[in-house]
């Protein structure tokens, strides 16, 4: 049997795409028959599924902190400073966080990078130590390489282990930290690229960027279909989901600028005001730094008048959300950055609800190999309300998009289709 050490980065207490797909994969590996230890690090992981994560966190974000800020920490007896790794206080920390703020941690993500020559020396020692002495993997895979500073290390430790790195927004980090931190942590990326033996990205775009941004060689990225566990969505829904005098207008992300509420609001402004059966409806997670804004457009509503037609369903668990989505006639995240993933697209259309999205990120090839939506192009206003004006005026165009997204997600988007794909990669 294959055994491998995934490493997920936790993301300071809030819901992550990444750390849910790291471990829905894990899940599905392990239902193959592959040994597979999804091991957290700086963070415990939170899921809206069942966590198969290990309990005990590498690399924990409080200790790699302190150590940058205090670097005479690291003289200090191992077992004192284990404490700051107990994942209760962790969460506790966190639990307020508003995920890092790569502005603020600049010097800290070039140390982390920097591995064995950084200011977490140790903690990298103690987490090569124990996944080439402890576990002794045949395959090692991490979450994305801002978390690689040990991989030399580790290539030297174990020379014929297979290392595969997944690709899943580390430009969007590194571009929100200050520029010469910024170039440093780039070029540190740059080097550890030859330690790797493959990179996983979930669209030809991203691949093509992360080739240009870490001069990756053209044959070592691979390109994995984004995927989410189907099971949740297979239960018919036992409720009537749909009201003829009402359209709900819907959006499922974290609650933050860079998605996009704002633009969805500002659509559903201009809409609202010649359709009164239209409502809009948003959910995900909410960090106290983006509660002012959350705030301005609920303001914005009130004085249009619409308050009353606006809901902010906060963050749902899974099946809170799989009835979230069934109850919408059309989704849309007009994200104003080229997102490298999507989940939510796929729970969208695995839902039934169609969806209208940016052409830009992997949206594109998303839709395009899943079915199920309409593109309009990003920061175009008018494009979004006339995609939304068009479907919601059109029933039968709605249900032939759910239909076929229905058809694309479980066809090629499957989670078991992900790990089939990533297990004969690590074998190969």
């Amino acid at each position: 049997m294959m055994k491998v050490v995934y490493l997920t980065a936790g993301a300071a207490g809030m819901f992550c795409g990444s750390c849910m797909h790291d471990n829905s994969l894990a899940r599905a590996l392990r239902a193959m028959d592959v040994d597979c230890l999804l091991q957290p690090v700086y963070t415990p992981i939170r899921t809206d599924e069942e966590s198969v994560a290990d309990q005990r966190v590498f690399l924990g974000g409080i200790h790699v902190y302190l150590l940058q800020q205090l670097p005479w920490l690291r003289h200090l007896p191992r077992p004192l400073r284990s404490l700051v790794d107990f994942p209760p206080l962790i969460r506790w920390a966190t639990k307020r966080a508003g995920g890092t703020d790569p502005a603020t941690l600049g010097d800290l993500a070039v140390s982390m990078l920097r591995g064995a020559d950084g200011n977490q020396a140790k903690e990298f020692d103690q987490l090569v130590d124990w996944i080439a002495d402890e576990i002794r993997p045949d395959a090692i895979v991490l979450s994305n390489l801002l978390i690689g500073g040990g991989l030399p290390q580790l290539r030297k430790r174990m020379p014929s282990a297979k290392i595969v790195v997944m690709l899943q927004g580390d430009d969007i980090f590194l571009d929100h930290l200050p520029a010469a931190a910024r170039g440093q942590a780039i070029s540190l990326c740059t080097d550890l690229v030859r330690y790797v033996d493959h990179f996983c990205v979930h669209s030809h775009f991203y691949g093509q960027k992360m080739e240009a941004l870490f001069q990756i060689p053209e044959h070592k990225w691979v390109k994995t279909p984004l995927s989410i566990d189907l099971a949740p969505f297979a239960t018919q829904p036992t409720e009537t989901t749909t009201n003829e005098n009402e359209f709900r207008l819907g959006y499922l992300a974290r609650i933050a600028p860079e998605k996009g509420l704002h633009r969805l609001v500002d659509a559903f402004h201009r809409i609202a005001k010649d359709d009164p059966r239209i409502t809009l409806h948003a959910a995900g997670w909410l960090g106290p730094a983006n509660r002012p804004y959350l705030e301005s457009l609920q303001n914005g509503l009130k004085q249009a008048g619409l308050a009353d037609r606006f809901t902010y369903h906060g963050s749902p668990d899974l099946a809170g959300k799989v009835r979230f989505l069934r109850q919408l006639d059309l989704l849309s995240v007009p994200t104003e950055y080229e997102d490298p993933k999507g989940l939510f697209v796929l729970e969208s259309l695995a839902a039934g609800t169609p969806v209208v999205m940016p052409r830009h990120g992997a949206f594109g090839e998303l839709i395009e190999s899943a079915g199920g939506g309409v593109l309009v192009d990003p920061d175009d206003l008018d494009q979004l309300c006339a995609a939304i004006t068009d479907l919601r005026s059109d029933a039968g165009k709605r249900n032939q998009l759910a239909q076929a997204g229905i058809r694309g997600v479980r066809e090629k988007h499957s989670i078991e289709a992900a790990a089939k794909e990533l297990a004969d990669l690590l074998r190969g």
